[in-house]
């Protein structure tokens, strides 16, 4: 079964139990300042955990692209990814564990056929702060799991704090409980003893889902008190779902990444084994991540997002470079080719400085400045100091490193709080005031201006958007003369739910209209909401209940970011 079959089959089940399919929110949170990327199927409905209802119902399930950069350096091994495809289903104050627990069961025994003997679930141990999670475990056995496959620990606690002990007061969590599938054919490291458990590194066991319950709410005195409206948060990644489906041990293997492995093959001219494995993993896993970016209008550069995207790009040419002894941007599809070249130009140049030095220059600072100033991979400083005989002192790099990170952190700070979405009132004037930019630039423009991008934080907004040639300054004053009219005639801003054909017809906007389910939430500006409206759109993110309270914004700077693309920043008067 491949894993195209596995995610159909997922949704499929969970429809027929009553869930609706919502479609991915993008990989660039549109209004979340606190986090690079959407790094979970959850991320984009943690206001509905919150109380306000959603469109669609309090059973959702879908498949939700997810990039987690904290497991970037892990990607070398058989399991890790630094891109993957969250599975999810949620259950908003609905259904709660006697529901969840046995239909995974049912979905992971009964239509993807995986053998009961061969699965291991793991539940809260419980600790002085929160009791132990016997209700999930009389499931569990209720459903025929033996006591030896039913494993209780500590770390199966889910908050955004981290565990109980480290919630504030008022915020929501609870304990979780995941499932293992266990490959027969890997003998455990004889390190972990006689017998290994679901929680240990050999990788004889696969975590394949995991059900968080939030159902506590931490009180000022330390204790935890139910939650009325208790929720479901489930997520399996696809990958490893469909490993376990062949029982194939290494997802590189499966159908997601078999053709970009057999592709390094044939033009590397080695064999995906031993050695080779680690350097193949990290170009498919980082090619296949940073295809997925591209597609969804990012370019590689130096900052947030784009630094991203070009480090795992330059990071693939690295380790081609090390499976080839070369490094040629023909190897790469055509997509990467270009940022590959920049890249090994920046190479060659950095190396004309490196062989000027003599040996009594060959200390950290040079390393660092070959890493700082010419983009040069620790892997490829360490090969360059070897080949003169000199070793690295990775202690002092790594100091002067940290260093460097902590000036970069101060200057981004904030970036990476989880991704949990940020409904501040700033955030949430920035949205408004896109959607007013939207509108004024196709009155002042014309009708062809189409969305394709945009990024808010706390300081500004970023509005990508379809336009053959820059603004003229007088243009650009008639934008937002526009915008600061609408804003200081205070006009009403509605929120509706409607059936998506009835609102596109009704002339509200929706540039990916792909990503939209049937049943849509549409924002109207304007003081009559079905004829006299200044805007509208399909969306889902915050607003102000009337332009008025933006106060007025400034058209800070326009600029081209590709050929018939423009960007645009606003700020906050």
């Amino acid at each position: 079964m491949n894993s195209s079959e596995i995610c159909q089959k997922y949704l499929d089940f969970f429809k027929s139990k009553g869930h609706a399919v919502i479609p991915p929110a993008p990989l660039v949170p549109p209004d979340d300042p606190t986090t690079l990327f959407t790094s979970a199927g959850m991320q984009q409905l943690v206001p509905y955990f919150k109380g306000q209802p959603h469109p669609l119902g309090k059973r959702l399930v879908d498949a939700q692209p997810s990039v987690r950069l904290q497991d970037l350096d892990a990607v070398a091994d058989n399991r890790h990814l630094s891109m993957f495809v969250m599975l999810g289903n949620w259950s908003l104050g609905d259904y709660f564990k006697a529901e969840q627990l046995p239909w995974i069961w049912e979905f992971y025994t009964q239509v993807l056929k995986l053998n009961p003997a061969r699965l291991y679930v793991t539940v809260y141990k419980g600790s002085p702060a929160a009791p132990r999670d016997d209700e999930a475990a009389a499931i569990w056995r209720s459903l025929g799991l033996p006591e030896d496959k039913i494993f209780f620990y500590e770390d199966n606690w889910w908050s955004r704090a981290g565990g109980p002990e480290k919630m504030p007061a008022g915020e929501i969590g609870g304990p979780d409980s995941e499932v293992f599938f266990e490959f027969t054919q890997i003998e455990h490291d004889k390190k972990f003893g006689e017998k290994c458990h679901p929680n240990c590194d050999c990788g004889r066991f696969l975590e394949i889902g995991n059900s968080v319950f939030l159902q506590y709410e931490k009180q000022k005195d330390g204790s935890f008190k139910p939650l009325p409206n208790k929720n479901v948060d489930f997520g399996g990644g696809l990958e490893r779902i469909t490993a376990a489906v062949n029982d194939e041990p290494d997802v590189f293997l499966t159908d997601i990444f078999k053709p970009m492995i057999t592709h390094l093959e044939k033009v590397t001219g080695k064999p995906y084994s031993g050695n080779n494995c680690p350097p193949m993993r990290i170009i498919a896993d980082h090619l296949r991540a940073a295809s997925a970016m591209i597609k969804e209008g990012l370019e590689p550069s130096n900052k947030q997002q784009g630094y991203v995207l070009r480090r795992l790009i330059r990071r693939s040419a690295v380790k081609m470079r090390q499976l080839k002894g070369t490094l040629d941007p023909r190897d790469f599809p055509e997509e990467f080719q270009e940022e590959v070249n920049r890249f090994k130009v920046s190479l060659e140049r950095g190396l004309r400085e490196f062989n000027k030095l003599a040996p009594n220059q060959m200390g950290v600072l040079s390393a660092f400045n070959l890493f700082q100033s010419y983009g040069f991979p620790f892997e490829v400083i360490v090969e360059l100091f070897q080949q003169r005989g000199h070793s690295l002192d990775r202690q002092e790099f790594d100091r002067i490193f940290a260093e460097h990170q902590k000036l970069s952190r101060t200057a981004s700070a904030g970036m990476f709080k989880g991704g949990l979405a940020d409904h501040s009132e700033i955030i949430t004037k920035y949205h408004t005031a896109t959607h007013l930019l939207q509108a004024a630039l196709r009155q002042v423009l014309g009708d062809h201006v189409q969305q394709v991008g945009s990024n808010n934080t706390g300081e500004r907004l970023r509005f990508d958007f379809a336009h053959p040639q820059a603004l003229t300054a007088e243009e650009i004053k008639k934008v937002e003369d526009l915008i600061n009219q609408k804003i200081k005639e205070d006009l009403p801003v509605v929120k509706t739910i409607e059936d998506k054909d009835r609102a596109l017809a009704s002339g509200a906007l929706a540039f990916f209209q792909g990503k939209y389910p049937d049943k849509v939430t549409v924002y109207t500006v304007g003081r009559d909401s079905q004829k006299d409206w200044f805007s509208k759109e399909l969306c889902g993110g915050p607003h102000v209940a009337s332009t008025g309270e933006i106060g007025g914004v400034r058209i800070k700077k326009e600029e081209a970011v590709g050929t018939g693309k423009r960007r645009i920043y606003v700020v906050l008067k």
